[in-house]
């Protein structure tokens, strides 16, 4: 794990500022989906840092995602924040214990996807919560709005999962070729 330094913190941050500018970029489908690349940072820092950077790119980087979102800071805004620091921490603790092992988690294609697309799920699901409380705070719950969409948000959840893990393996072994960025 790495200690919090300069380098460290503008690594975070240059991370938590390309996940604000990768979730910009984003496929819209009905029902108020999106699909995009925001995590991209979230896990490269996760496979090639280890879970403490990983949880501060995703918290700062969805951070600003919802303060700079036509809805501001509102009384759920941390609440918004947790699902990508969840998938973070999962993906890191598992790549940090697969580099202990002796084998990188980017080298084994296999144990990236599966670890990924159960992050995804377990992040979806967190989503779903945190859609569902935000709609009780704020009073427009309704079981269609919340849990109607449920699936087809696991679906695009996993898919997004899948490129952004098919990105992210040969992104952080080209990470790890530099080796300044990683000292």
């Amino acid at each position: 794990m790495s200690r919090l330094n300069a380098k460290v913190i503008c690594r975070v941050a240059l991370l938590a500022a390309m996940y604000f500018l990768l979730n910009m970029l984003e496929i819209r489908t009905p029902g108020n989906l999106h699909i995009t690349f925001d995590r991209l940072p979230v896990v490269v820092s996760a496979l090639a840092f280890g879970p403490m950077e990983a949880v501060l790119v995703a918290m700062f980087g969805e951070l600003l995602n919802q303060i700079i979102s036509p809805y501001g800071i509102t009384a759920t805004t941390l609440l918004w924040v947790i699902p990508p620091m969840i998938q973070a921490a999962i993906i890191g603790v598992v790549a940090l214990r697969a580099q202990a092992a002796g084998k990188r988690m980017e080298n084994r294609p296999v144990m990236c996807y599966t670890v990924s697309i159960l992050a995804a799920i377990v992040t979806t699901a967190a989503n779903t919560a945190v859609i569902w409380l935000d709609s009780v705070i704020y009073g427009y719950y309704t079981f269609a709005l919340v849990f109607g969409s449920a699936m087809i948000r696991f679906v695009t959840g996993v898919v997004a999962a899948v490129l952004v893990a098919t990105v992210a393996m040969p992104l952080t072994i080209l990470l790890r070729r530099q080796k300044s960025l990683l000292s």
